[in-house]
């Protein structure tokens, strides 16, 4: 009889994910998701416990754990960060669980191959979408090839090799923001504007495509200049460019109008170094094979990976204004790429709000100011007025609120030739 009973009663399911935490009752939301999704087919362990539990043969069967964090745990980020480590080693996928966690410590932990991040409290339906993202069969690699019989070039995976272009302040408030959107939506705006007007989709499509990367990650202003939302995919996407591909790039871009893909700032406020040169890099690799031209916001502190992005460019323009601090910091970013044997003839200098053709006093003055710089101010761009400041707080370009603003009028053409300047190159090479 007894033997009949053991073999009727049915053996446990086994475990295939778990929790891993200083306390897992600090996680009451996350005890009801996992019971919700899982039913009893998880379990709990410390954080020592779990390294000890990855030892065993039992561990073969998980198939993710969820690591739980809040502020009292940023101290034992070593034991963290070696459990990601050695459930890597394990093929165990590895769920981010965080609450009130600063932005470096979760930095850190991606970077380390943690396959998903939530935040805590859980929002509603977040864990089993991590979850369905785990379980998600890998994408079928795409194809880095154009369709030769159709002559259609594939969105993803196509290598451009675009032209960047880098816009850096020289000084806060001399409107390298404002250029870098601007100049960024009249390139977007080359060969398609006839041809959207009436109406001709694939006339459209010949115009170049643009990117606009705002690397500014602390107060990078692109997304409020076109009115986009700053999302959380930013964030995931330079916490893990180690593993990005063309297809988690684009997901991260919004668009404006259909017509330009923007990389916005992150949500809250990061450290510039954040991301290191390998992780930019990658980032503008990526960029140049899927757009004709990308357009940086950079900030105007120097940071470690702004030799990166100058050794990237092909024209570096350096924004200052008819000021004292301009003319300073001109001199001071001058005498340091020099000292580091940097490419200094990249950078092309625009002054902003310059004088106007009359105005024979201003005109004087920045030929001194160019003179005893020693540089020449290539470009130098009207006062646009106030239509510039609304138009910037109303999340428009110029082109879509002051067409005939003096200031837009001097982006079109500096869009326009360096569009026909590609072209010429691309046809000389061809």
């Amino acid at each position: 009889m007894s033997l009949t009973s053991a073999a009727l009663k049915p053996e446990p399911a086994p475990i295939v994910a778990c929790t891993i935490s200083r306390d897992v009752q600090n996680f009451d939301l996350l005890i009801e998701d996992m019971e919700a999704e899982l039913g009893e087919t998880w379990g709990d362990l410390s954080f020592r416990e779990a390294l000890a539990f990855f030892a065993q043969p039992d561990s073969a069967a998980l198939e993710f754990v969820a690591i739980a964090l809040d502020s009292e745990d940023e101290a034992e980020m070593a034991l963290v960060s070696e459990i990601i480590r050695t459930a890597k080693e394990k093929r165990i996928k590895v769920i981010l669980v965080a609450e009130d966690v600063g932005p470096m410590a979760l930095h850190q932990l991606l970077r380390l191959g943690a396959d998903d991040f939530c935040p805590y409290p859980l929002p509603e339906g977040a864990l089993r979408e991590a979850i369905e993202r785990l379980r998600a069969p890998a994408p079928a690699p795409v194809l880095a090839a154009a369709h030769v019989e159709s002559g259609v070039r594939l969105r993803i995976g196509d290598n451009r090799d675009g032209v960047v272009l880098p816009v850096h302040g020289l000084a806060g408030g001399v409107g390298a923001s404002t250029f870098a959107v601007n100049l960024a939506w009249e390139l977007a705006l080359v060969g398609r504007s006839a041809a959207t007007a009436k109406g001709k989709d694939k006339a459209a499509e010949k115009g170049p495509r643009v990117c606009l990367i705002d690397l500014d990650f602390q107060f990078g202003s692109t997304s409020t200049y076109l009115d986009l939302p700053r999302r959380d995919a930013v964030y995931e996407l330079l916490s893990s460019t180690a593993t990005m591909d063309a297809e988690s790039f684009m997901a991260a871009l919004l668009t404006y109008n259909e017509r330009l893909h923007v990389l916005t700032a992150p949500a809250d406020i990061l450290p510039l170094d954040i991301v290191t040169p390998d992780d930019v890099t990658a980032l503008i690799a990526m960029a140049r094979s899927q757009f004709d031209f990308v357009v940086i916001d950079m900030p105007t502190t120097i940071v470690a990976w702004t030799e990166t992005v100058l050794n990237a460019a092909q024209v570096y323009f350096a924004m200052l204004q008819l000021d004292m601090r301009s003319a300073q910091n001109t001199l001071r970013i001058v005498r340091a790429l020099k000292a580091e044997e940097l490419p200094v003839e990249k950078l092309r200098y625009v002054l902003n709000r310059a004088p106007r053709f009359t105005d024979l006093a201003g005109k004087a003055r920045v030929k001194r100011m160019a003179e005893s710089l020693d540089i020449k101010i290539e470009l130098q761009l009207p006062d646009g007025g106030r239509e510039v400041a609304q138009a910037d707080d109303h999340g428009l370009p110029l082109a879509e609120t002051a067409a005939k603003n003096p200031l837009r009028k001097e982006i079109q053409k500096l869009a326009q030739s360096l569009h026909a300047l590609t072209q010429a190159e691309a046809a000389s090479a061809a």
